[in-house]
């Protein structure tokens, strides 16, 4: 049995890594997905590959995001299940960066995702789910990626509330928290791969996470099986952050 059988999802960052992953993962199991990324080419290919819906998206310019919200709603006539798995970082020290582009990182991590749950959140019933992914950085920190942190940290704490919140309509909302993860976001802080095979030693189950394993997780929270978990931070790490 397909456990996302007539269900309407929506993925963030859908166009490659952990979000395509997903879309996929979502498609394979019965969803009809909204494959929302930036990237038009990337997000139109996965869609075409799901029988899904592609649609292009700035998560760092939120005034366009209702807008958009709308022609999702008015494209599918409500939703199921809304996982906002975009993100966007460049690897510096914080002494390096400005507020050009702590409002980007900020805006694509935190406030993007808040303002897109807002919109969608009305057009949600119960049984209905939330999936949020944040970061192990923004968990315990991590060096480089300062202001990502703080915005990742950001989507815990706002996922914590609003599950509070919408609790009584029956709807869930749980994070989860990605470690190491080969996916083309990783290789662009580290183009030499030494960053990625140290991690990988560092890390107990002695591999990086692929994003298949990411979404695994992602559609585990979403589905019924998680009916009775909300409020939740689940880390993806291979146990190289116990906590």
């Amino acid at each position: 049995m397909k456990r996302f059988a007539d269900s309407r999802a929506v993925v963030t960052g859908a166009a490659s890594g952990i979000g395509a992953a997903t879309a996929r993962r979502l498609a394979a199991e019965g969803a009809r997905v909204v494959v929302v990324d930036r990237d038009e080419s990337g997000a139109r290919a996965v869609a075409d590959t799901i029988d899904g819906v592609w649609l292009t998206l700035d998560l760092a310019d939120i005034d366009s995001i209702p807008a958009h919200a709308v022609e999702i709603v008015e494209a599918f006539g409500g939703l199921e299940l809304l996982v906002n798995c975009a993100g966007w970082d460049v690897a510096m020290r914080f002494e390096e960066t400005d507020a050009d582009f702590w409002r980007k990182v900020v805006g694509v991590n935190l406030l993007g995702p808040i303002a897109l749950t807002h919109a969608l959140l009305p057009s949600m019933t119960g049984g209905s789910a939330i999936v949020n992914v944040s970061s192990d950085a923004g968990r315990v920190g991590s060096s480089g990626e300062v202001v990502y942190s703080g915005a990742k940290a950001g989507i815990i704490g706002f996922s914590k509330a609003l599950a509070r919140e919408v609790a009584s309509r029956q709807i869930r909302v749980n994070v989860v928290s990605p470690g190491p993860t080969d996916t083309p976001f990783l290789d662009s802080f580290d183009e030499t791969g030494k960053l990625a095979a140290a991690m990988q030693r560092q890390t107990p189950l002695g591999k990086l996470a692929t994003p298949e394993d990411i979404a695994g997780a992602i559609t585990f929270l979403g589905s019924a099986d998680a009916g009775h978990i909300t409020g939740q931070v689940l880390s993806v790490s291979g146990g190289l952050t116990m906590v």
